[in-house]
């Protein structure tokens, strides 16, 4: 259950990527920023749907957030956190309750881990998971539609897949727009910008066999892209791949 999964994150017995747990529940990215920068923040969520679909946004100094699960402390509960100041990545804590501010927003976003577990269960396997890796992630050469200071570009995360697993893969994720919903791209990673699927920028390469196709959706390390492009003071999101697990259940997000 996702309570017992995040007392297990907040006393440091699971520190790792948060793939393949709790499938029936939907994990977030994260994303938290002074409130003098949550405007402009929250107009960029909207104008980049699918690649920032919100679950929920906390009142400034709120680490609790009500809506994403009970007993839940964003300052203790995600597996590992980036710390940028002025745009850079400039610490990897696994908490932050010594940087926490009463004037810090959360904006919790959904993930693709959240459908991983209906892929699975159509048998469409998911290389990252069966090979213990972080999944590959991709700046691209797409430019996101900015808000006030945040702009960037597009962030895809990759899954390899045959022709048919793909296509079931387009029909069961479309349904789930609040994690991202459907690919954003299939097959010439080139058309995206990216020059080798071996050199992920986020997460660990994993194996692409003969007569798979490479399937990317929008990744909600987005906006970590965007936190550097604006060149924030500071700022925290999760670590890639290190998700906050909720209690909200995936059948809830479904809109079709």
């Amino acid at each position: 259950m996702p309570h017992l999964f995040r007392q297990q994150v907040r006393s440091k017995r699971f520190t790792g990527p948060t793939a393949g747990h709790c499938g029936e529940f939907a994990q977030a990215n994260l994303a938290i920023i002074p409130s003098v920068y949550a405007e402009d923040f929250l107009r960029f969520c909207v104008r980049n749907p699918k690649a920032c679909p919100l679950l929920g946004v906390g009142e400034p100094g709120q680490w609790n957030v009500p809506a994403l699960g009970r007993d839940l402390d964003i300052r203790t509960d995600v597996p590992g956190y980036n710390v940028y100041r002025d745009g850079v990545l400039c610490e990897q804590p696994d908490d932050i309750v010594e940087l926490w501010r009463d004037d810090l927003v959360v904006f919790a976003i959904g993930c693709s881990f959240s459908f991983e577990q209906m892929l699975a269960r159509e048998r469409i396997p998911l290389r990252h998971v069966d090979e213990g890796v972080n999944v590959p992630m991709f700046r691209t050469n797409i430019t996101n539609q900015a808000a006030g200071p945040f702009g960037g570009r597009l962030v895809v995360s990759m899954r390899p897949m045959s022709g048919a697993h793909a296509v079931r893969a387009v029909q069961i994720t479309s349904r789930f727009p609040s994690v991202h919903g459907a690919p954003v791209h299939l097959g010439s990673p080139a058309v995206l910008g990216i020059e080798d699927l071996m050199q992920p920028d986020y997460g660990q390469p994993v194996s692409i066999h003969e007569h798979e196709i490479p399937v990317f959706w929008a990744c909600g390390v987005t906006p970590q892209s965007a936190i550097e492009s604006a060149r924030l003071p500071f700022a925290i999101a999760h670590r890639p791949g290190h998700m906050l697990m909720t209690d909200i259940p995936n059948s809830s997000l479904a809109v079709l």
